[in-house]
């Protein structure tokens, strides 16, 4: 069997000068981009996966109450749903797209441009090990991590490769992890937007 390096929502909007910034996106997309170099051959398969609305209804929230409605982000054909320039993303092999019409924080409720889900691609290239990095912890990461786990896939959470929002849902993300037998690796990153 083989493993796979899942890169969550490493996009411009999610990153400083974006939408929906988290502090300290920018490096995490640039040290990604340095673990990708150092370890070529670290992974059987490395994915991406990005946020892409077209009309996701109350996940846009005028004014967003930023628990269940945020501003506008990672609108299909604009700048912020591009992958942020740190991220080197040349080994990227196929990247899963969410949320088109409705809220969707897990990769594996994104697809493939020809509708294959994360699980199903990930099962057919013979992946039973994943590590996750990316944007946020306590967000796409977390919702992303949980249902890998619940999948079945053996699962890491490179915490030094992530970017919280905030303390409390970074928090509430990690005893999620230990609660789920999810591993995690490194110390969370948190800053003060």
């Amino acid at each position: 069997m083989g493993n796979a390096l899942i890169i969550v929502d490493v996009q411009n909007d999610f990153c400083e000068g974006g939408s929906l910034a988290v502090a300290g996106g920018a490096d995490v997309a640039a040290g990604i981009s340095r673990l990708l170099a150092a370890e070529p051959g670290g992974w059987d398969h490395v994915v991406a996966t990005k946020d892409y609305h077209i009309d996701p209804g109350a996940h846009f929230g005028d004014p967003p109450d930023f628990v269940d409605s945020w501003p506008p982000h990672c609108v299909v054909g604009t700048p912020g749903s591009e992958f942020h320039p740190n991220l080197v993303a040349d080994r990227v092999e196929v990247i899963f797209h969410k949320g088109e019409h409705a809220a969707a924080y897990s990769g594996f409720e994104g697809h493939t441009d020809n509708g294959e889900c994360l699980a199903d691609w990930l099962r057919r290239h013979g992946v039973d090990q994943v590590e996750i990095t990316g944007l946020a912890t306590d967000f796409c990461v977390r919702a992303t991590a949980l249902d890998a786990a619940a999948e079945g896939f053996r699962t890491t959470v490179r915490l030094d490769l992530t970017a919280a929002i905030g303390p409390d849902t970074a928090r509430g993300a990690l005893q999620a992890f230990s609660d789920a037998g999810i591993t995690t690796h490194g110390e969370p990153v948190i800053r003060a937007a």
